[in-house]
């Protein structure tokens, strides 16, 4: 199957796809710009919140939107609001927020990386919806893709330094049992963001690997989508009927003669369908 691509290079760093019908479809982040870009209809539209990096954003059950910076939380009261800085998650230094998501009970599961690539430096914080804050992940390298399966019990990680998707068991909201449930091959590239589809299906995209890998739910691979860029950053589903999988890619540090469709974002319909996504309740 061929990927559409849908917008063209519109960001530098697209980032952390979300499909979402109260801000109207389809919106993703260019990370280093500071931006939320939403497709509507033809139409693109950019709205900048003040920070030197956006990592990623959730829908929140009241209205608007959660949104992660570089190392400060956002609220916004509607889906075009403005975002106002709420609570600080890290120190100034060598490490800033990333990839993360919302768990079943409407809190934010927020991931960091280390910018001078030190093992160990970042961590997983949990947000509730009154802001407190509980690192439930230490020690980790370059926090991505996090997600949960569909009945609750799992959740699937990327720390991309380890070249691997881990899965986690989930008891009374905590993370437990922590294992490896695919390795990424270093010629493939590695893995970055992900999602997990109705059926258990889990897709992760291959920074570096030009594809986006589908994986069933023992761990075996079901689907390579291969892309005309080098690096994949990120997936979801979308669509009205969930099916329509988006993939978000990335210019960040290719020379500027690269040729490339890198900053598109481009959509294909693999066979699976995807799950609404879960809102933040702060």
């Amino acid at each position: 199957m061929t990927p559409e691509n849908v917008t063209g290079p519109v960001a530098v760093h697209a980032e952390a796809p979300v499909w979402w019908p109260g801000w109207g479809g389809l919106r993703w982040v260019d990370g280093d710009a500071g931006d939320l870009l939403t497709l509507r209809g033809d139409e693109i539209v950019r709205q900048h919140i003040d920070d030197e990096y956006l990592a990623f954003f959730r829908p929140r059950t009241s209205g608007g939107f959660v949104a992660v910076g570089a190392r400060t939380l956002y609220l916004a009261d509607g889906p075009d609001a403005e975002a106002r800085p709420v609570a600080t998650l890290l120190d100034d230094g060598p490490v800033r927020m990333n990839d993360g998501c919302c768990d079943p009970r409407g809190r934010l599961l927020a991931g960091s990386m280390s910018t001078a690539s030190t093992a160990g430096a970042g961590t997983v914080l949990r947000i509730d919806a009154a802001l407190d804050v509980t690192t439930v992940l230490p020690r980790v390298t370059s926090s991505n893709g996090v997600s949960y399966s569909p009945d609750g019990r799992r959740v699937y990680y990327v720390d991309t330094d380890t070249g691997r998707i881990d899965v986690f068991d989930v008891s009374e909201g905590e993370l437990r049992g922590r294992r490896v449930f695919a390795h990424i091959p270093e010629d493939d590239g590695v893995p970055d963001g992900l999602t997990v589809a109705a059926d258990g299906s889990v897709w992760v995209a291959l920074w570096g690997g030009s594809r986006v890998r589908g994986f069933e739910p023992s761990g075996t691979v079901r689907e390579d989508i291969v892309l005309p860029v080098p690096q994949v950053s990120a997936c979801t589903f979308g669509g009205d009927d969930l099916g329509t999988l988006f993939i978000t890619t990335s210019a960040q540090g290719l020379p500027s003669d690269h040729g490339t469709a890198a900053g598109s974002v481009f959509a294909v319909r693999p066979g699976a369908h995807g799950l609404p996504v879960l809102p933040f309740a702060g």
